[in-house]
């Protein structure tokens, strides 16, 4: 274990964790990318196109070929923003809420085992180090 990268753990844990929810995912008829989009959509009153790539920290292209997907399935629909003609509102069909409400439970499952499983004290110590990892990038510190 000592000599694992630091980037090497974070990488194959994402890996694992984004493997685990594309599986559970899957049973759906969805995957993991699909889930986060529909949590990051506003159930009630949409969502700027625009916001949700930011939400995810996806790139546009990406977002573009999710929101499509997300289309395609009946997920979601795309209105004018009244407040931006330029911009689009993407809003949650009855059937991208359930999808959604999936995608939640899903989620929620996922952080009641982990608390189940690692003390509070522990938990914080790693969001304390995730946060000062990302501090660290966004500063431009490391390279």
């Amino acid at each position: 274990m000592k000599d694992k990268t630091i980037d090497y753990i974070l990488r194959a844990t994402w890996q694992a964790v984004a493997r685990m929810y594309n599986e559970e995912a899957s049973k759906f008829d969805g995957s993991m990318a699909v889930g986060f989009a529909l949590l990051s959509i506003d159930k009630d009153d949409g969502t700027p196109s625009t916001a949700i790539s930011s939400r995810m920290g996806m790139e546009a292209t990406s977002l573009t070929r999710t929101l499509k997907t997300l289309e395609e399935k009946g997920l979601i629909i795309r209105k004018k923003n009244p407040n931006d003609g330029r911009g689009v509102l993407i809003f949650l069909t009855e059937f991208g809420k359930e999808k959604r409400t999936q995608s939640k439970e899903t989620v929620l499952k996922f952080n009641e085992t982990i608390r189940k499983n690692i003390t509070e004290e522990k938990l914080q110590n790693f969001v304390e180090v995730a946060d000062i990892i990302n501090d660290l990038i966004a500063e431009k510190k490391i390279f």
